[in-house]
């Protein structure tokens, strides 16, 4: 007789890639949207901004610029990766062209990552040394018992030394910033790091630790953080804001917050500033507002959610200038000197000017605290947002990535690379390069991204169609969605590309007429070209991609752009499936004339 074969051969089965979380809660992507976009920026640029153009006028171009390119660019994002359930590069199935969109915003994700965390190893930083009292940049402290002498003393610091040779003048948290948080005065340029600064590098290593720790099951994780990293920053806001109007001259402060000037109207600056301010301050074109909504149930409103984020994000920076420049007032009022005089913006606000303004308060030790956790929450949520975008560009590429041994090794190790990196940001001439990088990352190359984003859409993919696909998301469409929705279109079309199209030429001619400095240190040309070189990168994804997608198609170099505008046919397929869980028989008849 034969001998048993065995059992016979089956095919090998492949296990199926695992499926795309969602939010577990409604409110869980709300704080995550609103804590991306309430960041740094909220609290040490508006404000300042305000002032600078016009006071209380600068709300004019403010909300008009909301209206008219942020809102539509808001909603258009997060359309997009709700319908699409899917990251900033995959999304773009919808348009197969305009992949090179999605590989850019990955690329300004980055190099954005690469530099914020650097802010929170800082709040970080501060936040440890407002335990000590007196606080170590204030009076009180013995170490500045020179230094407060008259008020201030001179000081030798390479920032000037660079330009002039000459000496300037200094306050205890001047000092207490440049010397012994950066180390600056021991660094003469951008070709000088020097040595890392220790303390700040284990405070980026615990930085990157907590990010990995909170994201460690994405948004299932990320979204329960938010709940007290999204929400505590109002609180202190609304402390700070009570605290400085008990203070003597916090009225000055408010009053030169809100002065108004209607002749600044007339200046392109004011509205090239509100044109930005908006557009960075939502984090539009980053991928991060895009990869949150992916994660949506596809019924979701989307427009509400837009009206709800984005007023709400506004409505934080006004706010948050009171709490500001109340403060300042004050110290200003201590000073004997203008509010003018100690306003600023970026980090000289919140790690000079303003940390020296709390040390002149009773209990300062306890507003110190406050103030930096604020900063701190603020800054992680932000990051948390680029993460997210990160990551979910790349699991969507690669969906067996997606297994929680493989996305938590991913997750790992974007985290020490982007550490290992960011080391550079935190030896002694650390600032320079991160100021470089901050100011060239989300400049020209941000616009340009955003601006063939809404013309791609608009004009590739189909206004209509997109329309189509916000009313087919929202199902029982209220005629005020409608009334919005066709106001969204106008500004699609025409208003919002006009926009950015006059915030892109006035950024060229800002960054050519004006030499980026730090302080009085003017940056060489090599520093200034390999600024700009960031941007050209970003923005060479483009053509780069573009050009790939039509080598891929077949025909006459017409039929090969029309292929590569039309949506492949796997675009369709998540919606399908969310829809058949919803038992809508027919999703795509609701016309925007039917929903009124």
């Amino acid at each position: 007789s034969q001998p048993w074969p065995g059992p016979p051969h089956q095919p090998e089965i492949l296990a199926p890639n695992p499926p795309r979380e969602t939010w577990a809660g409604k409110y869980e992507f709300l704080l995550s949207c609103l804590g991306y976009c309430v960041g740094l920026g909220n609290v040490w640029r508006f404000p300042y901004l305000c002032y600078r153009n016009g006071g209380g006028i600068f709300l004019i171009p403010y909300f008009i610029m909301l209206l008219v390119t942020g809102l539509p660019l808001f909603l258009m994002e997060l359309s997009l990766g709700q319908y699409g359930a899917a990251g900033p590069i995959t999304v773009w199935k919808c348009c197969p062209l305009l992949k090179g969109v999605g590989v850019a915003m990955l690329i300004v994700s980055s190099l954005v990552s690469l530099y914020y965390n650097v802010i929170i190893a800082w709040a970080f930083y501060y936040l440890g040394s407002s335990f000590q009292s007196p606080l170590p940049w204030s009076c009180d402290a013995p170490r500045n018992a020179d230094l407060c002498q008259v008020g201030a003393v001179t000081v030798t610091c390479c920032v000037l030394q660079n330009t002039s040779g000459s000496a300037g003048r200094a306050s205890a948290s001047e000092v207490f910033w440049n010397e012994q948080v950066l180390g600056v005065t021991h660094s003469s340029g951008l070709g000088d790091p020097g040595p890392v600064q220790w303390p700040l590098a284990l405070c980026l290593l615990a930085a990157w630790i907590l990010i990995f720790l909170c994201m460690l099951k994405g948004i299932r994780s990320s979204g329960k953080v938010v709940y007290f990293t999204a929400t505590f920053p109002y609180l202190v806001i609304l402390i700070l804001i009570i605290r400085g109007a008990t203070l003597d001259g916090s009225l000055n402060g408010v009053r030169f917050y809100l002065s108004s000037n209607w002749s600044r109207l007339q200046s392109a600056q004011v509205w090239s500033d509100a044109a930005s301010q908006i557009f960075y301050s939502l984090g539009i074109g980053f991928g991060g507002l895009l990869s949150m909504a992916s994660y949506n149930k596809f019924d979701n409103n989307v427009i509400r959610d837009t009206l709800v984020i984005a007023i709400g994000n506004c409505c934080t920076s006004f706010l948050a200038g009171f709490a500001i420049f109340s403060v300042l007032g004050h110290m200003a009022w201590r000073k004997q000197v203008p509010v003018g005089s100690v306003a600023d913006s970026g980090p000289g606000l919140a790690f000079v000017a303003y940390p020296e303004a709390l040390s002149l308060l009773p209990g300062s030790p306890f507003w110190s605290i406050l103030f930096f956790l604020m900063l701190f929450t603020l800054g992680v949520d932000t990051l948390f947002g680029n993460i997210e975008g990160i990551t979910t560009a790349i699991l969507d590429e690669f969906p067996a990535l997606r297994d929680w041994r493989r996305k938590t090794a991913l997750l790992g190790a974007l985290c020490t690379a982007f550490y290992l990196l960011g080391l550079l940001l935190v030896t002694q001439g650390g600032i320079f390069w991160f100021t470089l990088i901050d100011t060239y990352s989300t400049g020209f190359g941000l616009i340009i991204v955003t601006l063939f984003m809404c013309l791609g859409i608009a004009f590739c993919y189909g206004m209509n169609q997109f329309c189509q696909d916000i009313v087919d998301m929202i199902c029982r469409c209220p005629p005020w969605c409608s009334h919005m929705l066709s106001y969204f279109k106008v500004c699609w079309v025409f208003f919002t590309p006009c926009l950015l199209l006059f915030t892109l030429i006035y950024t060229f001619l800002d960054m050519y007429s004006v030499p980026l400095r730090y302080g009085t240190y003017e940056y060489p040309a090599w520093g200034t070209s390999l600024g700009i070189c960031m941007g050209v990168l970003t923005c060479l994804q483009i053509p780069v991609w573009a050009a790939v997608a039509l080598c891929h198609e077949s025909g006459t170099l017409r039929d090969r752009f029309q292929k590569a505008t039309q949506p492949l046919r796997s675009w369709r397929m998540a919606t399908a499936q969310d829809l058949a869980r919803d038992i809508i028989d027919v999703p795509f008849t609701i016309t925007l004339t039917d929903s009124d």
